[in-house]
């Protein structure tokens, strides 16, 4: 009896050995920080948005102000991954990073803020951050072996849900209390700790067989993915289930009926109080082969819980809802993440990382912008049930369209030349 209930504290529980690794653990201190300083600013900006114009249109407009930047740099910062030093690439965003975010608090010191400002530093930074991700992503299988990515992939992910927890609530509390320039200024602070820690890591050199980046090697990238079903299911299947299902849009006119700024916070970290849960008990995950179904079942439960949450009036219920959508999404994540860094060849990682960025960003992005038009033709409940609907039902034909997908075993993974899945 003791040894089985051992083995089942074992799998319900995260693995916590990358952290020994050295690197990997500065580089998850330092991104803690400066994630959780992100993630107060990502409340801060819709709060403002929302402030400046009263209207759900305003805020969800602005993910398409962000989703262009990330389109048009998320390809080149992937093959500027596969040719330079990762470590690098991340140092020099990260700094400019703390440059835009001190523009965001200069704007906020006005007496009169400038709407137009907040938009254009929210493209720069969209830019940005098309340029850093890949590069972020191709760091992971350098800095722990093999047997060890899937249990990275969820430190990171409990690292991503603290901040995503944290720093929504922390955001109400500052905002309700001190104003948006005190805001702003703890994510320039951030930056500091994430520039130090990265300073101290050692360099991540190019493989030995990076080439100078160029638009052959873009489309290089482009021919792999598209001989791999397993890959293009993951980016599909995320893409329908962030572009149907993402509410986060309508946060701020949720909120503004049920208390203001700290019930605002409340709304964005409940998703990451599901996913921080998920990922804390993430132990099982790497029991699980059949990862292609993993995804889907997945990103279907993400699609329930936003119906749910679009059919309930009360704030508890709203949250427990957001939290099982972040549970469910964390989890689609870890699978995704394990076919990813598992399958891909450290030279292409980069250019896949970009791939996987546009797909993954765009969806949120589009979905907020899709929320807030058809909230503002209809109302804000219709906006997420219908998008938890076909969410659902997005989930479901790819499903039933892309049997390499969920089909896909890791167990039968033999790394086939050209990139083709086998046993597919």
């Amino acid at each position: 009896m003791a040894r089985l209930l051992g083995a089942l504290v074992r799998l319900a529980t995260t693995d916590l050995r990358p952290l020994r690794r050295r690197d990997f653990r500065l580089l998850f201190a330092g991104q803690l920080v400066s994630f959780l300083g992100t993630q107060v600013t990502a409340v801060a900006v819709p709060f403002q948005l929302y402030q400046l114009t009263h209207s759900s249109l305003a805020v969800g407009l602005f993910g398409l102000v962000e989703l262009v930047p990330v389109l048009g740099f998320a390809f080149l910062g992937g093959a500027l991954a596969d040719a330079r030093d990762r470590r690098t690439m991340v140092l020099l965003t990260e700094l400019v990073f703390a440059l835009t975010s001190g523009l965001l608090l200069a704007n906020a010191l006005l007496p009169e803020p400038r709407l137009w400002a907040i938009y254009v530093v929210g493209a720069l930074q969209a830019g940005l951050y098309g340029l850093q991700r890949p590069s972020l992503d191709a760091l992971l299988p350098r800095l722990v072996p093999p047997e060890e990515i899937v249990a990275a992939g969820a430190l990171n992910g409990l690292r991503g849900t603290f901040g995503m927890l944290a720093g929504p609530a922390l955001a109400g509390v500052l905002i309700a209390l001190f104003g948006l320039p005190v805001t702003y200024a703890l994510d320039v602070l951030s930056f500091a700790v994430s520039l130090g820690a990265l300073a101290l890591m050692r360099a991540v050199p190019p493989p030995a067989d990076a080439e100078r980046p160029s638009l052959r090697r873009v489309v290089e990238g482009f021919r792999f993915a598209a001989g791999r079903p397993d890959l293009l299911g993951t980016y599909v299947v995320d893409l329908v289930a962030m572009f149907f299902g993402m509410p986060n849009a309508l946060f701020p006119a949720l909120a503004a009926g049920l208390g203001g700024p700290a019930v605002l916070g409340l709304l964005y970290a409940a998703p990451a109080a599901g996913s921080m849960i998920a990922f804390a008990t993430s132990g099982w995950t790497g029991r699980v082969h059949h990862q292609g179904w993993g995804v889907i079942l997945a990103a279907t439960a993400w699609g329930v819980a936003i119906v749910a949450l679009g059919l309930v009036r009360s704030l508890p219920l709203a949250l427990l809802a957001l939290a099982a959508a972040g549970g469910a999404d964390a989890v689609s994540g870890i699978f995704r993440m394990s076919i990813w860094n598992r399958t891909i060849p450290d030279s292409l990682r980069g250019r896949l990382a970009s791939i996987e960025l546009v797909s993954f960003a765009s969806g949120p992005l589009l979905g907020n912008a899709e929320a807030g038009v058809v909230a503002t033709l209809f109302t804000v409940p219709v906006s997420i049930v219908s998008g938890g609907v076909l969410c659902v039902l997005g989930c479901l034909a790819c499903a039933l369209l892309l049997p390499g997908f969920r089909n896909f075993d890791l167990r039968h993974w033999t790394g086939a030349p050209g990139g083709a899945m086998p046993n597919s």
